[in-house]
């Protein structure tokens, strides 16, 4: 082929979704696909000895800022209730932890799975020179550069640090149940897949794409092997990836589970990527959002109502994934953006505030709270003050949970949080 835009994996990738290579892709390529997938045959990456190769990452981002303080509620600071005349939660009403915080009492979810040991809340978490902005700030948890140094997302660098110098990594390794790839995922070399509906994935390429991938469907196409560099074989290849995958997925949405999700986008979410990792996809790391924190105005009922939603669905989705035993390979980590201002607004609601405390979910998370809550007596441009740095969370993550070197990823050393049992 000649055409001179169809020249490495990363932009097919960017230009084909797994569903419509399914549609398309030669019969040849059907009967070699889960030969050519396998993940027994071709582990996605190497690792340290004694650290299994098979863990799972699940990120899920609390979209527009969760207000932190009514999440993790200080319910016997003073200062708390003064800030916040309208909207604290009452101390009758929280739900009690270790120490001096509690839990949202709509959080019902998140208290069984403390209780169970299962969760890890961290205390405090930001960045220096926070920034509240929800893009800038959203940019910066998902490149990993509070100086907006790199355009590259941390989960991308990862995948290119792990596949170097050889094909980027399947871009299977990471799926996305949102509507356009996140910006953690789009490494160098390597970029991950997004859908929210299986049966609505396309082509979504340019014209001349389309058309090296026509190409290789035509009557005559067959298996080549002229050599590594040609595009045929190399187009070849990476359909046969594809169309393995689009056909796992479609597999893995038929299977039933047992936990009771709620119905609606977020529960849905968890519900696709538990199938997915019952499936024994070849994926290391998933990601989905629940959106509608951004609460400026009448906050009480709006936070109650995402503090169910995200409690009763992780619930949910632990209980899932301990009835398919794959609850000790499993970490969930959640972010936002920031935290909430400490003092409530004349709205009923919160603005754009710094620090907030960041879940973990898992069987082989180190359960209860990491760190103290922050001061209120000491605060930052009317916020709370951030005590943990996130690339320390992020540290831990790569280097004890998925193996990686941590300094390559992040470009520098962070003193990885002591957040895992085990590893």
């Amino acid at each position: 082929m000649s055409d001179p835009k169809v020249t490495t994996r990363r932009e097919f990738l960017r230009s084909l979704t797994l569903a419509g290579v399914g549609a398309t892709v030669p019969v040849f390529v059907n009967d070699l696909a889960w030969a050519i997938a396998n993940p027994l045959d071709a582990p996605l990456v190497s690792s340290k000895p004694g650290v299994p190769d098979d863990r799972i990452l699940v990120i899920v981002q609390l979209a527009g800022g969760n207000d932190g303080l009514n999440t993790v509620i200080p319910y016997r600071d003073d200062n708390y209730y003064a800030n916040r005349p309208n909207i604290a939660i009452r101390p009758d009403q929280v739900l009690r932890l270790r120490g001096d915080v509690g839990l949202h009492p709509a959080a019902t979810g998140l208290k069984e799975l403390y209780d169970e040991g299962l969760l890890s809340i961290v205390q405090g978490v930001g960045y220096p020179n926070p920034n509240r902005s929800h893009f800038v700030s959203n940019d910066i948890w998902e490149t990993a550069s509070p100086e907006q140094s790199t355009v590259e997302g941390w989960v991308g660098r990862y995948f290119d640090h792990q596949c170097s110098g050889s094909d980027p990594a399947p871009a299977e390794s990471a799926i996305a149940i949102t509507g356009e790839t996140p910006r953690a995922f789009m490494g160098d070399t390597f970029d991950g897949i997004a859908f929210t509906d299986l049966r609505k994935l396309e082509w979504e390429g340019d014209d001349s794409m389309r058309g090296a991938f026509e190409k290789l469907n035509g009557p005559a196409a067959a298996p080549a092997s002229t050599g590594d560099d040609d595009k045929t074989s190399y187009l070849t290849r990476i359909a046969m990836d594809a169309r393995a995958s689009a056909e796992r997925m479609r597999r893995a949405m038929e299977r039933r589970t047992k936990s009771n999700y709620p119905n609606h986008a977020f529960g849905r979410s968890m519900l696709t990527i538990s199938k997915m990792i019952q499936e024994q996809m070849p994926t290391r790391v998933y990601y989905a959002s629940l959106g509608g924190f951004d609460t400026h105005s009448a906050q009480l009922p709006r936070h109650a109502q995402l503090m169910t939603q995200f409690g009763a669905t992780m619930k949910a989705f632990l209980t899932d994934l301990a009835q398919q035993g794959n609850l000790d390979r499993t970490v969930v980590l959640t972010f936002s953006e920031f935290g909430r201002r400490v003092a409530q607004n004349a709205s009923g609601g919160t603005d754009h505030g710094e620090a907030a405390p960041l879940f973990l979910f898992g069987g082989d998370v180190r359960p209860g709270i990491v760190g103290r809550h922050p001061n209120l007596d000491k605060l930052h441009r009317g916020d709370l003050k951030y005590r943990v740095d996130f690339r320390q969370v992020y540290s831990a993550i790569l280097g004890k949970w998925l193996a990686a070197d941590p300094e390559a990823v992040l470009g520098r050393r962070f003193k990885p949080l002591d957040i895992f049992k085990t590893v």
